[in-house]
C-alpha cells in the first residue's frame, strides 16, 4: 500500500519536472504559467462536474434499497466498513462486466456496477468490485486523476503553443530549433506515459485498498480473472466511442490495439491477481 503511493508521488514529482523543463524549452516563463492556468481551469471544471457527465454518458440508472437491494446492500455494507459515507449507486444496463467510481470526494461519491457484472459474479466477487470501487474513493483518486490530467494537458498545450508560435527559452529568447522540435513531439508522449503510469499504480493501491476493505483479496482475484475473460468478449460501445473514460473502470474496457502495454491505463491482470494472492497468503500467516 506505502509502496504505491510512494510511487504515485515520485511519478507526479515527475510529471511536474517535465512540466517545467517543457516551459523552459519551449513556451518560456509565460508560456508555462499561461498553459498551466488553462489546464487548471479546465480540469477544475472536470472535477466538479465530469461524475455527472459520466454517469449520463453511459446512461447510468441511480438505484436504493428499494430498486434494487442486492447492489445497493452490497454498497451499504461496505461503506460502513470502510468508513465512509454511503454513495450514491448506479447499475448501467450494459453486458460487458465493468464498474467504476467517480465524484471529487467521499462526500459526493458514486459507485456504479454493469448489469453484466452484477449477472456474472458470485455475491462474494461483487463485493470485492464495489470494495476497490470504494477504495477508489478513500483514497481520493479522482483528485489525482484530475491533477495529472492538468499538467498533461499544460505540457500538450506547451507543445501547440512551440509549433504555432515557435520555442521560448526561459528568457524569452527564441530556442534551438532542433531542440524545440524534439521536445514539441517527445513531450506530450512523455506525459501521457507517466500519466498512464499514476493510473496503473492507483489500480494496484485500489486492488490493495479494496482487498482490506472486505477482508478477502481471493475474491477479488477471482472476479477480475473472471471480468477480464468476458470483457475481452464482449464489447462497451459507450467506452469505445469515449476513451478518456477507460482508466475509471476496474477492467480496460477497450479493444486491444499496438502497443496496448505501454499506453494500458490498468496493470496486467495477470500481476494484479498475483499481488492479491500474496496478500491473501499474508492474511492467512497472520
Amino acid at each position: 500500500m506505502y509502496g504505491n503511493w510512494l510511487k504515485t508521488t515520485l511519478l507526479m514529482a515527475a510529471i511536474m519536472a517535465l512540466f517545467g523543463a517543457v516551459g523552459m524549452v519551449i513556451g518560456g516563463r509565460t508560456g508555462m504559467l499561461v498553459a498551466l492556468g488553462f489546464g487548471a481551469l479546465t480540469n477544475f471544471w472536470a472535477y466538479w462536474f465530469s461524475d455527472k457527465m459520466v454517469l449520463a454518458m453511459y446512461h447510468a440508472q441511480e438505484v436504493d434499497e428499494t430498486t434494487s437491494p442486492y447492489l445497493y446492500g452490497i454498497v451499504r455494507d461496505l461503506a460502513r466498513r470502510a468508513g465512509l459515507p454511503m454513495p450514491k449507486v448506479y447499475i448501467i444496463h450494459e453486458a460487458q462486466p465493468n464498474a467504476f467510481a467517480t465524484g471529487r470526494s467521499p462526500e459526493h461519491a458514486a459507485v456504479a456496477a454493469t448489469t453484466g457484472i452484477i449477472e456474472l459474479l458470485s455475491e462474494r466477487e461483487l463485493r470485492a468490485v464495489m470494495a476497490h470501487e470504494l477504495a477508489h474513493v478513500k483514497h481520493r483518486d479522482i483528485l489525482i486523476s484530475t491533477m495529472t490530467a492538468t499538467v498533461a494537458g499544460a505540457i500538450s498545450m506547451l507543445a501547440n503553443f512551440g509549433f504555432f508560435f515557435g520555442g521560448r527559452d526561459a528568457e524569452g529568447r527564441p530556442a534551438n530549433p532542433v531542440l524545440a522540435i524534439l521536445v514539441m513531439i517527445l513531450a506530450p508522449i512523455a506525459a501521457v506515459i507517466i500519466q498512464l503510469a499514476i493510473s496503473r499504480t492507483r489500480e494496484f493501491g485500489a486492488d490493495a485498498g479494496g482487498a482490506e476493505i472486505c477482508g478477502d483479496p481471493e475474491a477479488l482475484a477471482s472476479a477480475l480473472a473472471k471480468i477480464e475473460a468476458y470483457a475481452q468478449q464482449i464489447p462497451m460501445p459507450t467506452a469505445e466511442a469515449h476513451p478518456e473514460t477507460a482508466q475509471m473502470m476496474i477492467m480496460n474496457p477497450l479493444s486491444g490495439g499496438w502497443l496496448q502495454g505501454l499506453f494500458s491505463t490498468h496493470p496486467r491482470t495477470e500481476e494484479r491477481i498475483a499481488r492479491l494472492r500474496e496478500m491473501a497468503a499474508q492474511m492467512r500467516r497472520r
